[in-house]
């Protein structure tokens, strides 16, 4: 039996404790981030009959695959890139949907080209987009567009104790940077702890993300610079999760699995 009255007479002792108990009850989140290649596979399959022809085969199994995959690790949020909305390949199944109808989530997607671009308008391309799917309360969701680049979706999720962005930057090195100094305005105007997550094809290398690491003090989940691309021989390191310091990182990992030509990102992490 605990005798409050101690803790009148100890004030200083009484918030030790409160501030102990208060750490413990923290939340601790998984989240996986994937570059899913729109469920097409990867390796020789790929390419046969001849280059790139996995793009317009069907999905449906190797959707399936990661689906399991994905549950398998438990996740409470996942930020997925390079996903089918509803083409031909997947016979008109959005994948965001039916992945998180497998896993009991809740789910975001959009185009990842913005309304007035061409390529929206084309042809399959039209379907691939990203998506946030998350099991917590989602407290709002806002859609951006960068104003350089072919891709310029960000997804922002906001949860309870913290707000997600999740992005897919440009392949030209110019453009990348436009993007990323956008990105440096989104998180000024946020006053909860961020994450910023996805496919920064960042080919130059990590030196690409210092000026913007110093600019808006995030650090990398990713301390060990643990090569994610191409899945069959990783040697660049361009899927990131990037983080506040009120963020802390519990557990980061990079599963070996071949299902895209990306691997995913794991990480568990609590709100200081």
């Amino acid at each position: 039996m605990i005798d409050y009255e101690i803790f009148k007479k100890q004030p200083l002792l009484f918030e030790r404790l409160r501030t102990i108990i208060s750490f413990m009850n923290k939340e601790q989140l998984r989240l996986i981030v994937y570059n899913i290649r729109y469920c097409t596979g990867t390796g020789w399959k790929f390419h046969f009959p001849f280059p790139y022809i996995g793009y317009l085969k069907k999905t449906y199994k190797r959707m399936l695959q990661i689906s399991k995959f994905i549950k398998s690790y438990n996740p409470d949020i996942v930020g997925l890139l390079e996903v089918d909305c509803g083409s031909h390949r997947t016979s008109r199944l959005n994948q965001a949907q039916t992945i998180g109808h497998k896993l009991g989530h809740f789910h975001i997607y959009q185009s990842k080209y913005h309304h007035k671009s061409f390529i929206k308008k084309a042809p399959l391309f039209k379907h691939q987009g990203n998506a946030f799917l998350t099991s917590k309360e989602i407290r709002a969701t806002k859609l951006h567009y960068f104003d350089h680049g072919v891709k310029r979706l960000v997804i922002e999720l906001e949860l309870e104790n913290c707000v997600l962005f999740l992005v897919h930057l440009s392949l030209k090195y110019r453009h990348r940077h436009y993007q990323l100094n956008d990105l440096a305005q989104l998180i000024k105007s946020t006053n909860k702890p961020v994450i910023i997550a996805g496919d920064f094809n960042v080919l130059w290398g990590n030196r690409e993300l210092e000026l913007f690491l110093a600019a808006t003090n995030l650090s990398s989940a990713n301390s060990k610079m643990l090569p994610t691309f191409p899945s069959n021989s990783p040697s660049k390191q361009i899927d990131y999760i990037l983080h506040s310091q009120s963020i802390e990182i519990i557990n980061f990992q990079v599963p070996n699995v071949e299902y895209s030509d990306h691997l995913p990102l794991i990480c568990d992490f609590k709100i200081k």
